[in-house]
């Protein structure tokens, strides 16, 4: 069954000046009256029923850990000194600022002539690019989250929110033979006063003694028990041959002819 069709056949059944909605057992809407609110978590759309509902233990809140997670670097350090460097780290870093600046020269000097506004473009875009590499830098790490699921014992409940001047009625009932939930609240009660309710990832922080220990409970991958370096029918003398490749003279001295004739070529 289509989800256009479900929802054709729920507003022909359900009232028009009521907030209907059919959420799934997490708590994520799958039929609302607002096209764009399909697909997101009941507690982002309305905070103030979400939290009722976890009130009176139609939903729970359980813990989910992400261990293959990507995060932020802190932006900072612990000391005001910086992290020591090794030498060839130095080096590599130097040489990689060197090349930068030499493409950057390249394209600001550059010897094409009518080609200068292409090599301004050009170096805009390199410049934007290295900027959002650097600001895109992730790091592994263990997050948490926020999961909700539904207590089936409860197949019926409701209640009033209290919002300031007015009240805030809501019926929410089991869908029979499904993990779905009919929600039905009254949508001329204000309720944002309450803050919505979020499942938002949050990086997990261990002492030095919590690492350790889960570095250690981390197993090692087993090593075979044989080794396996030949197959009986497979022919040795179609494979590797690289050793056998020379370089090419005529390759290496292609890039020196044409940049030499580009300029002739341009004018």
């Amino acid at each position: 069954m289509k989800l256009e069709f479900l929802q054709r056949k729920f507003w022909a059944a359900t009232r028009q000046d009521l907030d209907c909605f059919v959420i799934d057992n997490n708590g994520f809407i799958l039929i609302s009256k607002r096209s764009h609110e399909t697909g997101r978590f009941l507690g982002e759309v309305d905070g103030a029923v979400m939290t009722q509902l976890l009130s009176m233990g139609v939903f729970s809140q359980v813990t989910m850990y992400d261990y293959q997670a990507m995060c932020k670097p802190s932006s900072h350090h612990h000391s005001a000194a910086q992290p020591l460097v090794s030498p060839i780290s130095a080096f590599l870093t130097a040489t990689r600022w060197l090349l930068q600046e030499l493409v950057l020269f390249l394209l600001e000097w550059s010897v094409w002539g009518s080609w200068y506004d292409r090599g301004a473009e050009a170096k805009s875009v390199f410049h934007h690019s290295h900027k959002q590499k650097k600001q895109d830098q992730l790091q592994p790490c263990d997050t948490e989250y926020p999961v909700f699921v539904y207590q089936p014992a409860i197949r019926e409940a409701n209640g009033i929110i209290e919002c300031g001047p007015c009240q805030k009625v809501f019926v929410v009932q089991q869908i029979p033979n499904s993990n779905l939930l009919l929600l039905v609240t009254d949508p001329t009660c204000d309720c944002s006063i309450f803050p919505p309710v979020l499942q938002e990832a949050t990086e997990v922080k261990y002492n030095a003694s919590v690492k350790c220990d889960r570095m250690r409970s981390q197993k090692p991958r087993r090593r075979p028990d044989s080794c396996h370096a030949f197959h009986p029918e497979e022919n040795a003398q179609d494979c590797g041959g690289a050793s056998d490749t020379s370089a090419s003279l005529p390759l290496l001295l292609l890039p020196l002819c044409v940049w030499g004739l580009l300029p002739h070529l341009l004018r």
